[in-house]
């Protein structure tokens, strides 16, 4: 043989295959299974190139029709048209003469291919019936390796006729099995197919395969270039049925490729394994003597095709004589057809496997081949190296079950115990009646006791075994898996043979043993051994160390074990998930592990998980295999258990647009599995883990046996309360509805009622699940999940076409879901637009999320994901951001619009928006009308525009968006209601003062005209006038026009009559009673004086509680409230008093509306319409006394002689300037600048400070407090910890928004009293509008200039009126400034520049003075503090049993939550014997099984789970880990004496456990709950 030539061959196809590099570098199998475009493409081959990753491929989804190999080429390789090309091409072969034949490119795969990808290459290409490779040639090296490696992986069932038992079966790995193997070779060149006779060989005549490729297949005919002595093997094994089988017992077939002679090593191998070798010529002149080999058991046959030929019998006496044969080893092909002759080749193979004693296994073939120089594909260090330590570890396994006892002791009944013990944390169910905190103690205990043991057990000579293999090379590591997966299952298939045996042995016995039976059972369910069981161990080994001190010698040499498995899923091996057998995750081990993956990957990796859920033993671990190409264990014995994820890379050319770099495929154990059926949970058990796996899911695959209507009703009814969950917490997987065994070309069209079936079914159950958990009712499928029947339905023929063991995998099958993965990875790019892939990170918080919510029975209302969570935190300081940007807007232009209607009449014409007072208050409300609409625009629209962003998980928090629109919503009805009544009571305080302005204006005026006659009357004087003569003249004169002047001022009204008035208004709906209280009312400002006390004596029924026990509680309920109330009112009441206008009737009227709007928020607590009139009397009363007073300052000091008294000095001063003539310029501006412009000046920049400050505060250092009032909770909370005194904790809990008011106030002080930053913002606002001013002035000044005869007074008016909207100048002053002002205007533009100058020198120096930042800020016109108060608070509403506030963002939620709970007791809870505090948490409480009464439930007892029928608009987390509420137990363990002197109870008894938490552990506990180690990266 030419082996040059060979290698040449070698070199060329790989060039044209495009597989040169990976000759040398080796195709691993992690790469071969990466998800790319052409992995998931329909589409054929277009070139050369691309026909060895269309093979592949297709052979990883084991579709029959991988070997298929023309392709179609691209238009730039067809042949070019052309006259006679049509006539040339009948003559040509076109159609080949590019071709390939298939074997070469088989063979080109394997030789480009790790070991680990030739395994499955090889168990792929077995599923499909083909021949696999025995020796496999390397054409460049002259040599051949024995297939043995990849053969490992082979597992065959089969039921030989020799069995005892007639129904029973083999399941063995075939690589294992010894077998007769029956050889096929041939000499020279042969007419007829030796493959395709042995295809038919193999094949009954209703089941033929091509198992072997032969010259009639596609491209079969090409001469191989490389595949030339390739030896194939497959296996023909018997189904047990007489009247299929072809041949009774299982044999081997090996066929060699070529002519023999030129492989004379493949043919020394052959003749030394074989049972019988059959060679095929036609050529009886070949020298056959060559071909005969020493010490050889094989029988040797020939077959001799005579067709059109005479051969002699001297001829083959001859041929006989040189082989060493029998004549009846000769079989001679004469003109028969290929049936009969095939009959008679079988009856001769059958009757050499009978006979013959020649059997062996793949793995006995090793030694041959060292003999005969073949190399072995197992013959390298690393894997001889695993195979020795996998040996050691399971060579002495005898019973499994006392294995595992032994050998893995964690994963036992301790591991089981502490699993039911840590759902029953959570349950709560066993609590009896002990107190609840005391309980958690006791199962905490528990568990520490199951850890200690746990961590007394010695590592294992097996488990140490097992941890170095893992810890090798990564190449020693996946062979160590490897042969640990073989050794494993091989050992498992012969004990669960055994165990079978005896087990139906016992039943067919006439007296059954049925306790033996009962035990085999258990044994049969309970001897599975996997790889999974050791790293099972592993996760219970580090989860023990996980206890153990840090510094710990144990726990850090096992701190290595989750980057080794973490390293083991990127090598594409399962890891466990659910520990099917305790029904639990290890969290802190999955948790780990995912973590280790995350730093051994791209930090930004993605990825997307696809799950399989379904009944057991319906295929769903053979989908995934098919689609993916992995291997999730399918053999006998080994259904899975729990839930195992698989990882599988994304080609880096397709991450982008898929979305991606990874995808984790999970495989789940069978709903409704047999082994659980007889458990009391096990339908929880099955909703526990649907629930898990489809939260876990971006795609769920819901595989449905249609055969079985009622238990798919069952398996749908858990699905769907799975989706239903999902939907609640914001995430809503794609689901694929896959039924499987459908085999009509025309199902989809004819089950189209099945699937209107299927739809009616899905939406009765979800109605069913709604209904469990207490959802409405009137859902639907389709309301729960996006479901499109035609696009997520497929219908999938039988996995196997024609009967096991020699059916090959249906093409139907593998096309089928090739179509439906194509179809998956679209849903998986469509969903990169709508839900972006999680990072890993992110994956492992979702499962902690889930899990946590899953080992609550109500899962709903248990869900806390810290993802949703920091999506919900993201949003609201965003939607915080635009309210507040909203709300600053809206007072800066109703300052602008007070300032407007202060200013009218005062300003310009052409600067007035109106002619009179009511067509300006018109312009203005039309006006706000538009800001309001447009800021309620940008909201939405901003709003909107955040819920399409990709980052920050929004589709998690999709179910708030209704609530925050409705708070756009409310903001823009409460700052309508708000600015309408500010620009009514401006409009009504400038109307008030019109009638006093005017009387001032009138005096101003009679005594202007009476000064400029007193000047007239002195300069006509004769002799000179002494100044004090001047003086004296001017008071004559003052006297007497004072005298004639008639000062009758604003009449003194009755403002308490008005509030009563108000009032009764108010309350005319409230019935006879009320009226009643309210006539015998005869002075309104005499109530509200003593302390308002909440009774219900003297029959007046001030609650309405219906059980006599709760009443106090009710009482001091509705006595807080009240409190609350007046507080609010009377603060309410002083601000309008610093404002020293006018009394308004719209101060009531807001007064009365803010009462109601409280009262409004408190109508849970039933009080009666007496206690509210009684509330508001009390409240008015106080109201009308102050607002009287108010009033009658105001006349005081707008009283028409005091207001002209005031300006006495001022006359005369002008008198004395008139009278010598002096420049009146200097003197005027001054007074302009003084009087009018700075006390403007001073008001626009206190009423610029508080948003300021505001901003200051929200978007500064400690910006991050006030952004959310999650934020605030944490920061205020914080704070007190640090403090650890009990009057802070105590005034926070027991008065809480007072406290909360405080506090901010004292912040901003703190914040602001730092390098006087309130002087500093001062400043800014002053130079501000000291240029605005200015330019005001030089802008009148231009306007001079055009109309030379303007006046100085309306060069003033000018100037006003260009300020009209910023400053708000005092009439009076500016009156006064008009008064005898002859001064020239150019003169006075000069002046009037400096003393500006002057007048911000002296208000800087005025600011920086100011030292006193509490002052200032009570009296600022916008309060800072009262802002961020409103902006934390939020709707006040506060935990029904512990009062915790409410966290809720915006204002229009509809659902009430907080962070962190406390103790009961805490809110002067006590038991009612003992007056003890009790120390139970309401998080605690909602979970277990415990009842309470109360006045809202009718003082009957209702678990505490159920408390959302009582307080529907409250969500509870449940929380029973003994971390939850750390912070409030450190606190009350260390106060519990304090606070139970305040409450004048005695202490509580609480747990041990909490005396011990110290203060840095009630911090973590804090951040934990607010989760804000995660936020601190924003």
């Amino acid at each position: 043989m030419d082996f040059e030539r060979y290698g040449r061959n070698l070199e060329e196809l790989l060039s044209d295959l495009g597989l040169k590099d990976l000759f040398k570098m080796k195709l691993t199998l992690s790469k071969a299974l990466e998800i790319g475009d052409r992995s998931a493409s329909e589409e054929p081959a277009l070139s050369l190139e691309a026909l060895p990753g269309y093979v592949l491929n297709r052979l990883m989804m084991v579709n029959v029709t991988a070997r298929s190999v023309k392709y179609t080429p691209s238009d730039h390789e067809a042949p070019a048209a052309g006259p006679d090309s049509d006539w040339g091409n009948l003559v040509k072969d076109l159609d080949n003469r590019n071709a390939i034949n298939p074997l070469d490119i088989i063979t080109a795969i394997l030789l480009c291919s790790d070991n680990f990808l030739q395994q499955e290459l090889v168990v792929k290409m077995s599923m499909c019936q083909f021949a696999v490779p025995l020796l496999l040639p390397h054409c460049d090296k002259q040599k051949c390796t024995l297939m043995l490696w990849a053969m490992r992986g082979v597992v065959k069932k089969f039921r030989p006729h020799s069995l005892a038992y007639p129904k029973a079966s083999t399941e063995n790995n075939i690589a294992l099995t010894n077998l007769p193997m029956v050889s096929f070779i041939r000499l020279g060149e042969i007419s007829m197919s030796k493959s395709q006779i042995l295809n038919k060989l193999l094949s009954n005549p209703q089941q033929y395969h091509d198992t072997f490729v032969h010259r009639d297949m596609e491209c079969g005919d090409r001469p191989r270039r490389i595949s030339n002595g390739l030896v194939e093997i497959t296996w023909y094994l018997p189904c047990g049925n007489k009247n299929i089988d072809v041949f009774s017992e299982p044999m081997a077939v090996a066929n060699c490729r070529g002519d023999v002679r030129s492989f004379e090593t493949q043919y020394s191998f052959l003749c030394h394994t074989s049972a019988a070798i059959f060679v095929f010529f036609d050529n009886l002149k070949l020298d056959l003597k060559y071909w005969t080999v020493k010490n050889v058991k094989a029988q040797l046959f020939l077959i001799i095709n005579s067709q059109g030929k005479t051969i002699s019998p001297d001829t083959l006496q001859k041929v006989a004589a040189d082989c060493n044969i029998e004549r009846s080893n000769i079989i001679m092909k004469t003109n028969q057809n290929d049936a009969d002759f095939v009959r008679k080749l079988s009856s001769t193979v059958r009757e050499v496997i009978e006979k013959s004693p020649q059997k062996m296994s793949v793995k006995d073939l090793y030694g041959v081949a060292l003999e005969l120089g073949i190399q072995v594909d197992e013959n390298c260090n690393e894997c001889l190296r695993a195979e020795k330590r996998a040996d050691e570890l399971t060579g002495n396994i005898e019973n499994t079950l006392k294995f595992k006892e032994d050998q893995l002791p964690l994963q036992g009944e301790i591991w089981k115990e502490l699993s039911q013990i840590e759902k029953e944390r959570c349950r709560l169910k066993q609590a009896g009646n002990q107190e609840i905190e005391h309980y958690k103690s006791s199962l905490e205990r528990k568990e520490k006791e199951l850890r200690e043991r746990q961590c007394g057990f010695t590592m294992t000579k097996a488990m140490d075994c097992f941890i170095a293999g893992m810890a090798s090379s990564r190449i020693e590591r996946s062979y160590f898996l490897k042969w640990m997966r073989i050794n494993l299952d091989n050992l498992s298939c012969k004990s669960l043979s055994d165990l079978r045996e005896k087990y139906r042995e016992h039943c067919q016995k006439s007296v059954r043993n049925k306790q033996m039976i009962a035990d085999l059972d258990r044994q049969i369910s309970n001897s599975s051994l996997g790889i999974e069981h050791f790293l099972r161990e592993m996760g219970q080994l580090y989860e023990s160390s996980c206890s153990l001190p840090e510094n710990s010698s144990t726990r850090k040499r096992l701190e290595k074990l989750p980057r080794l498995c973490a390293q083991m899923l990127l090598d594409g091996f399962p890891l466990e998930l659910v520990d099917g057998d305790a029904s639990n995750i290890p969290i802190k081990w999955v948790s780990k592990v995912l973590s280790e993956l995350h730093s051994h990957v791209n930090c930004n990796s993605k990825i997307r998980v696809v799950t399989v859920l379904g009944v057991q033993s319906t295929g769903k671990s053979t989908l995934l295999n098919t689609m993916f190409g992995v291997q999730f264990a399918v053999s006998s014995g080994r259904c899975t258990r729990g839930a195992f994820m698989l990882l599988i890379g994304v080609k880096e050319d397709f991450r982008e647009q898929l979305g991606c770099d990874f995808l984790m495929v999970i495989d789940t154990e069978g709903l409704k599995s047999p082994e659980l059926a007889q458990l009391t949970d096990s339908y929880e058990h099955d909703n526990e883990l649907a629930t898990l796996v489809v939260g876990l899911s971006d795609i769920t695959i819901i595989n449905i046996a249609m055969e079985n209507s009622a238990e798919m009703k069952d398996i749908l009814q858990i699905v769907v309360h799975t989706f239903l969950r999902m939907k609640e917490v914001g995430k809503k997987p794609c689901c694929q509805f896959v039924h499987q065994n459908v085999a009509d070309v025309s199902a989809h069209d004819n089950n189209l009622r099945d699937r209107q079936l299927l739809l009616e079914q899905l939406d009765e159950v979800t109605q069913v699940a709604a209904r469990m958990e207490k959802k409405e009712e009137t859902m639907t499928f389709t309301d729960v999940m996006d479901y499109d029947p035609e696009r997520n339905t497929w219908y999938i023929p039988g996995l196997w076409h024609g009967n096991p063991p020699m059916a090959a995998v249906s093409a139907g099958y593998s096309e089928a879901v090739n179509e439906f993965k194509s179809r998956m990875v679209d849903t998986l790019e469509e969903l990169k637009g709508t839900r972006p892939a999680h990072t890993i990170p992110e994956l492992l918080e979702w499962t902690k999320s889930l899990w946590k919510a899953v080992k609550y029975e109500n899962f709903i209302f248990s869900f806390q994901n810290s993802l949703a969570a920091d999506a919900y935190t993201k949003l609201c300081t965003e939607f915080n951001k635009w309210e507040w940007e909203f709300r600053k807007h809206m007072y800066t232009w109703v300052s602008g619009a007070e300032t407007s209607v202060s200013n009218f009449c005062t300003a310009a014409l052409a600067a007035q928006k109106a002619f009179s007072l009511d067509d300006l208050l018109s312009v203005l409300e039309n006006e706000v009308s538009r800001e309001l609409d447009k800021g309620e625009k940008q909201i939405t629209e901003s709003l909107t525009k955040y819920y399409q962003r990709k980052e920050d998980h929004m589709y998690l928090v999709e179910k708030y968006r209704e609530d925050f629109m409705n708070s756009v919503k409310s903001l823009k009805r409460e700052l309508q209601t708000t600015l309408i009544m500010k620009l009514e009571t401006a409009m009504n305080i400038k109307k008030g003062m019109a009638i006093v302005e005017s009387i001032k204006k009138k005096h101003k005026a009679i005594m202007e005209g009476q000064v400029q006659k007193l000047v007239k009357l002195c300069r006509t004087s004769q002799t000179p006038i002494l100044d004090q003569q001047l003086e004296q003249e001017f008071e004559k004169m003052w006297t007497k026009t004072t005298k004639m002047l008639s000062f009758k001022g604003l009449k003194r009204l009755n403002i308490v009559q008005e509030v009563y008035n108000l009032l009764k208004s108010n309350l005319e709906t409230k019935g006879g009673s009320v009226h009643e209280m309210l006539s015998q009312i005869t002075h309104l400002d005499r109530c509200g004086k003593e302390q308002f006390i909440v009774s219900n004596d003297d029959k007046k029924y001030a609650v309405r509680c219906p059980q006599s026990a709760f009443m106090h509680e009710w009482i001091q309920k509705i006595q807080e409230m009240s409190d609350c109330i007046i507080q609010l009112s009377s603060q309410f009441t002083e601000d309008k008093l610093e404002t020293r206008t006018d009394f308004q009737k719209t101060y009531i009227v807001e007064l009365l509306r803010m009462i109601d709007e409280h009262l409004e928020a408190h109508r849970n607590l039933q009080f009666t319409a007496h206690i509210e009139a009684s509330l508001k009397i009390h409240i008015c009363g106080h109201a009308a006394r102050k607002f009287q007073q108010m009033h009658d300052a105001f006349i005081r000091d707008n009283d028409p002689q005091q207001c002209l008294q005031k300006f006495k000095q001022q006359y005369y001063t002008d008198f004395k300037d008139l009278f010598y003539k002096r420049d009146l310029c200097h003197r005027k501006a001054q007074e302009f600048s003084t009087q009018c412009l700075k006390p403007a000046v001073r008001e626009y920049v206190s009423k610029a400070l508080g948003p300021d400050i505001v901003d200051e505060m929200i978007t500064g250092n400690k910006a991050i407090d006030f952004s959310t009032r999650s934020f605030f909770q944490f920061s205020i909370l914080k704070k007190l910890l640090a403090e650890d005194k009990f009057e802070n904790f105590a005034g926070y809990i027991m008065n809480y928004e007072n406290f909360v008011k405080k506090w901010i106030f004292n912040w901003i002080v703190g914040a602001l009293s730092k390098s006087n930053r309130i002087a500093v913002m001062e400043n800014y606002y002053l130079k501000k509008i000291i240029r605005n001013i200015k330019e005001a002035v030089m802008s009148a000044k231009v306007a001079v200039r055009s109309e030379e005869e303007m006046s100085i007074h309306q060069f003033i008016k000018d100037i006003c009126g260009k300020l009209s909207e910023t400053l708000a100048i005092p009439k009076d002053d500016l009156d006064a400034v008009m008064v005898l002002n002859h001064a020239k205007t150019e003169q006075f533009f000069d002046w009037l520049l400096s003393s500006i100058d002057e007048m911000e020198a002296s208000l800087s120096t005025e600011f920086h003075s100011h030292k006193d930042v509490r002052t200032r800020l009570t009296t600022m016109p916008f309060k800072p503090q009262d802002e961020l108060f409103n902006r934390v608070i939020g709707c006040g509403k506060q935990c029904p049993f512990c009062f915790a506030p409410c966290e809720a963002g915006g204002k229009g939620h509809t659902e009430h939550f907080t962070s962190i709970h406390r103790p009961e007791g805490l809110r002067q809870y006590k038991w009612k014997r003992s007056r003890k505090l009790v120390p139970d948490i309401c998080s605690s409480l909602v979970a277990s099984e415990i009842t309470f009464r109360s006045a809202e439930t009718n003082g009957k007892f209702h678990p505490y789970k159920d408390y959302q029928k009582f307080y529907p608009d409250w969500r509870i987390q449940p929380d029973t880990s003994i971390q939850a509420s750390a912070y409030w137990k450190y606190v009350f363990a260390k106060f519990n004496t304090q606070f139970a002197k305040e409450y004048d109870a005695q202490p509580a008894d609480l747990p041990p456990k909490w005396k011990s938490i110290t203060k840095e552990q009630a911090m973590k506990s804090l951040e934990e709950a607010f989760m804000m180690k995660k936020r601190k990266n924003w």
